[in-house]
């Protein structure tokens, strides 16, 4: 069973706005973080965004002041609304799902119980 699942990627121009959706199987119980990572292709994957379920977020630097999370906690679905792409924005974004509690400063991948298969992004012109 698919636990987590992420949709609306895609190829894109440079400048133009993309928005991605996960959504999280109800079998998860309880929900506490959603996040967003992505991973270049030579790179590590790194955080894009997180949000817990009180509201707290933090983005990556790359994308701070261009990108969106937002989630709805009742239907166990998160969104990350991207613009003024750019080329280096170029990777596999991939949702995560923490259950337990996180430390919304200090979190890291290990932090994340459920992770989806992740969704193409490709800036160019």
């Amino acid at each position: 069973q698919v636990q987590v699942a992420e949709s609306g990627g895609g190829l894109v121009q440079p400048g133009e706005s993309l928005t991605l959706s996960c959504d999280a199987s109800s079998s998860i119980l309880h929900i506490n973080a959603m996040a967003w990572y992505r991973q270049a292709p030579g790179k590590q994957r790194e955080l894009v965004a997180t949000m817990t379920s009180s509201g707290s977020i933090k983005y990556g630097e790359a994308v701070q002041g261009r990108f969106t999370i937002s989630r709805d906690n009742a239907k166990k679905t998160a969104s990350l609304q991207m613009s003024s792409l750019k080329p280096e924005d170029t990777a596999v974004y991939f949702c995560a799902v923490a259950v337990r509690p996180i430390l919304l400063f200090t979190a890291s991948e290990d932090d994340y119980e459920y992770w989806g298969q992740g969704t193409q992004v490709t800036v160019s012109s």
